[in-house]
């Protein structure tokens, strides 16, 4: 029942937009290479537009994305950053095109707002991956994993968590993104069904004690009881508080879950780091924890 749109070949045509912060720096390198890959690479008018923080007006950033969800020449669209904004003008969207002739959504952080609602709403899949602000910065393992994704390219993720995880394997459908976003959307028309699903979770900037208020809010609303595996990517940029709140971010995240009886993994590559790997939201995977060692695997 989940929609997957069509990978991308050589030739094909991929917009770059901005539907929330604007750029603070040039995006040569990321065009540059998306264009070595194959691609033609259209330039939205959001990219270097201005509107106070924002890539342009609500107004402005809305028409640009609905340009390219309705453009049947346009196979996927690329966020060209994240910030703040895109919740700003999800419900202005017309999904309807899109919806008989679904294209690939790209982006990660504020992003999530775009991945989560075409899911929730037309069980369509989408990438978590790096954007073209992001790409100069990026390991060319996270970079390989946004190509292999965009061709339809098979392939499995294996690293050593530095954190004990909960052992296990698990089969399901992969959902997540911003954990500050998640939250933001429940209770709309964005918001995700997590029963069954295998969920992965990161944020940036956040304290201990917002990210143990989010969690548990997750948990108050049966978010987490049924899941069938979750994966904490990267929580970073954290700032000291006066007082300490007594638990680091990974230790905060175990209390919550230990109790439940799925698959857990801590740091994976996923987040606000240079090693973002790209996460299908939508697709089936496999997750096998032991001890230390996490398999990820598409099926």
């Amino acid at each position: 029942m989940i929609k997957q749109p069509p990978y991308l070949k050589k030739g094909d045509k991929i917009a770059i937009v901005c539907p929330a912060k604007k750029l603070p720096k040039p995006i040569d390198y990321a065009i540059a290479l998306l264009e070595r890959w194959g691609l033609e690479v259209v330039i939205g008018k959001s990219v270097y537009a201005e509107s106070h923080q924002f890539a342009g007006t609500d107004e402005l950033r809305a028409a640009d994305i609905q340009q390219f969800l309705d453009d049947k020449e346009i196979k996927a669209i690329i966020a060209g950053r994240g910030g703040y904004g895109s919740i700003r003008i999800i419900d202005e969207l017309d999904f309807s095109t899109f919806e008989k002739s679904p294209k690939w959504i790209i982006g990660f952080s504020d992003i999530t707002v775009l991945l989560s609602h075409i899911f929730a709403q037309y069980e369509t899949q989408s990438m978590h991956a790096q954007m073209p602000y992001t790409f100069e910065e990026a390991t060319p393992e996270s970079l390989l994993s946004l190509r292999k994704a965009i061709f339809g390219e098979t392939q499995s993720y294996e690293y050593e968590s530095s954190f004990q995880n909960r052992s296990g394997a698990s089969t399901g459908v992969l959902i997540g993104g911003n954990l500050t976003l998640l939250c933001f959307l429940e209770g709309s028309a964005s918001e995700i069904d997590y029963d069954g699903k295998i969920l992965f979770i990161e944020d940036v900037g956040e304290q201990e004690y917002s990210i143990d208020r989010m969690l548990r809010m997750l948990k108050r609303a049966g978010k987490l009881a049924k899941l069938k595996g979750l994966i904490i990517g990267a929580f970073n940029e954290i700032s000291e508080e006066k007082i300490p709140f007594g638990q680091t971010a990974d230790e905060v995240i175990w209390d919550i879950v230990k109790d439940y009886d799925y698959p857990v993994c801590f740091n994976f590559p996923s987040g606000h780091i240079d090693n973002n790997l790209t996460m299908i939201v939508g697709a089936k995977v496999k997750l096998d924890v032991e001890n230390n060692k996490v398999k990820f695997k598409y099926i």
